[in-house]
């Protein structure tokens, strides 16, 4: 089985992970939907069902969502929702909510549940809060009779809290605390704020060295059998690649980027991958650029013959459905060219991977896209140095 896990959140999800990827050992399904997506995932596929409870960063922009009346009808929700509460959180209060979620959790017999925890904020008044919401995941899990795992999640909501030691620190300690607390046999880490095909420099220069320690920091206080790291683009390969985690969460031809659970649903403009430059580009901008690039390249050029087949099919991947359906394909292959080698030359293969196709995106003219993405080695180029 592969070590990538689908982040499936609604039905187009689940048909893209039932065709392209079958072989994922886990899925990462949302228990407000679970009901209904679980039947159309892979059958070999172990489940991992996240309660979603990060969505209670902001109840408020919520309240109009289906999220919000799903996760109200647990006991005690109005009161531990509250601000004031959560600054001192009443154990008996808490422990009546986090076990009537995590027992709905349990029916659907998962391989994995996700604690419930709030994401970080700026400063530490959720540490109690979530300390507590560790703590009776751990007890619920002591009397129950549930046999699979506990994920803790880490959802980092600002560069600011991951960028530098000093601010690293005391989200470690509280990772670290809240992952005894409740007992969890691995945990998933994952920056909502981090958009890593975008190409800046401050991705390679400072985010990436970032997140990277953040990882290498983790493994030494938390000794864990299960790391998961993303969605992201590609950073989850790397630090897949890297051994710094176990799993590599993935989007699903679209959402390589983590967001709350709850919130509203962007509606981005299709994106296709350009496979040979390992990212992705806006469809309705594309034509011109294919024209200029295939122009530029001789007949032979195995790219010429990628940008031909693309331009061919672009009016069928400006479908939002195709479009996902072609991402996640080359997603698939790729992740599948690095798993191929030994897990210890991974790393190596990854960083030759992306150095060709910076290569490559140097003797190409510049995309139609927004800031540092124009040029199309920029992604290629903030990736590689983190491989190593």
């Amino acid at each position: 089985m592969a070590e990538h896990i689908p982040f499936i959140t609604g039905d187009d999800a689940a048909r893209l992970v039932s065709r392209i990827y079958p072989d994922s050992e886990f899925v990462r399904v949302p228990l407000e939907r679970a009901e209904r997506l679980i039947p159309k995932v892979p059958a070999s596929s172990k489940l991992w069902i996240d309660p979603c409870v990060d969505g209670m960063d902001n109840t408020e922009t919520r309240s109009e969502r289906p999220w919000f009346d799903f996760v109200r009808a647990f006991p005690n929700f109005e009161k531990v929702r509250e601000a004031k509460f959560q600054s001192k959180p009443v154990p008996a209060t808490v422990s009546v909510f986090v076990a009537a979620i995590m027992e709905m959790a349990a029916r659907l017999k998962p391989a994995w549940i996700t604690v419930p925890q709030l994401p970080f904020s700026k400063g530490a008044e959720r540490n109690k809060f979530n300390r507590e919401l560790a703590t009776a995941a751990g007890q619920w899990k002591s009397r129950s009779s549930f046999k699979g795992c506990l994920i803790l999640p880490l959802v980092f909501t600002h560069q600011a809290q991951v960028n530098g030691k000093t601010e690293r620190n005391p989200k470690l300690e509280q990772a670290r605390r809240c992952y005894d607390a409740s007992g969890a046999d691995g945990f998933w880490v994952v920056d909502k704020s981090l958009s890593d095909d975008s190409g800046s420099r401050t991705l390679r220069n400072t985010r990436f060295p970032g997140l990277v320690s953040l990882h290498e920091e983790l493994n030494e206080c938390i000794p864990s059998a299960i790391r998961i790291a993303g969605p992201y683009w590609a950073l989850n390969l790397v630090l897949w690649a890297r051994g710094l985690v176990d799993y590599p969460a993935i989007g699903v031809g679209s959402g390589y980027q983590y967001y709350l659970s709850g919130g509203h649903a962007s509606v981005a403009s299709a994106r296709v991958a350009l496979p040979s430059l390992r990212r992705r580009a806006g469809v309705g901008r594309l034509r011109p650029w294919l024209d200029k690039a295939i122009a530029g390249l001789a007949p032979p050029h195995v790219f010429r013959a990628e940008l031909v087949q693309i331009r061919t099919q672009l009016t069928t991947l400006n479908q939002t459905e195709r479009a996902r359906e072609q991402v996640a394909t080359f997603y698939k292959s790729w992740f599948d060219s690095i798993a191929s080698q030994p897990p210890a030359g991974r790393s190596l293969a990854l960083f030759q991977d992306l150095s060709a196709a910076y290569a490559l995106g140097r003797s190409l003219p510049e995309l139609d896209e927004d800031g540092t993405a124009r040029r199309p080695e920029s992604v290629a180029e903030s990736l590689m140095t983190s491989c190593l």
